[in-house]
């Protein structure tokens, strides 16, 4: 690891730690992880996607980057975001509809298309992510490995839960939550979880960390309305909401080298939907360039 790569590792560790150390263990505890996995996913049902608008700051073996985004998902697995420069100029855009995949990237005037694959959105995330996966986490849930009940655990460990996951071809995972500060006198069954962080280790191989923190309780988009009048209002992709969402994400390939920092400082749940948001074109002057990454997720 790069020592500045270290640094950000440690800063952050220290942060989660120091709040995290504070915290005995809630009275009522959850019995099993699929309880609070099941749990988890009940709190954040409302959502069924999240638009939002950030910053990003990528450092990696080809130097570091920033920029400000704004990004859009929606369930299962739509995902859009746009890089853009302090002067609103698009540096970068990224779809995946599902089955369809597209980079647009201004420097090399080009658009990448491919497989709306987990290697294809590695381009950007630099975490082997499939589009599900990425989806869940920046509606602040957790991807979850394939696994059979009794191969997956939870106890109380340094401040949180700690669910543990046997899954197949020598993968494990660990994610880490937290209830709700108000919610640690309550009855497991109504405790709200937070994600704290998700990993995924193969062979004893660190493949891939998420940390996500800065949890606060976002509302639900407000309809789209034509300023001239023509059109009817488009209304939010979803029920009202108004779940926790977290505000910072760090993806994390140590072996790599990688590490993206995201922050959003505006946000909300279930935004209205243009009809082919999650789909690019190919704009004059612009070559594209067939991905060789497969189909395989």
């Amino acid at each position: 690891m790069s020592p500045s790569l270290r640094v950000r590792a440690l800063l952050l560790v220290a942060a989660v730690s120091g709040v995290a150390c504070s915290r005995a263990a809630p009275a009522s505890r959850f019995p099993s992880a699929e309880a609070a996995l099941g749990r988890l996913r009940e709190v954040q049902a409302c959502s069924r996607g999240v638009s939002a608008e950030g910053k990003i700051d990528y450092y990696g073996p080809d130097g570091r980057v920033r920029g400000n985004v704004l990004y859009l998902v929606s369930q299962p697995e739509n995902v859009r975001l746009d890089v853009f420069s302090p002067f609103g100029a698009t540096l970068s855009t990224l779809t995946s509809d599902g089955s369809r995949f597209a980079l647009y990237d201004l420097s090399k005037k080009s658009l990448l298309v491919g497989a709306a694959s987990t290697c294809n959105l590695e381009r950007f995330t630099r975490v082997p992510l499939p589009p599900h996966g990425f989806v869940q986490l920046l509606r602040g849930e957790s991807p979850v490995l394939v696994h059979e009940p009794a191969g997956a655990s939870i106890d109380w460990s340094g401040g949180s839960y700690r669910i543990r996951i046997q899954s197949r071809h020598q993968a494990q995972q660990e994610i880490r939550l937290i209830p709700r500060d108000q919610d640690f006198a309550l009855p497991w069954s109504q405790q709200r979880l937070r994600v704290l962080s998700t990993s995924v280790r193969q062979a004893g191989v660190e493949l891939y960390r998420v940390e996500l923190g800065g949890h606060s309780r976002i509302e639900t988009a407000p309809p789209r309305v034509d300023p001239e009048g023509f059109e009817e209002p488009l209304l939010p992709s979803g029920p009202a909401c108004d779940a926790e969402l977290p505000r910072t994400f760090r993806f994390v390939v140590e072996t790599a080298g990688h590490d993206l920092a995201l922050s959003t400082s505006e946000a909300h749940h279930n935004p209205p939907l243009v009809a082919h948001v999650f789909q690019q074109t190919k704009a004059p002057g612009v070559r594209v360039v067939s991905s060789p990454c497969g189909d395989a997720r």
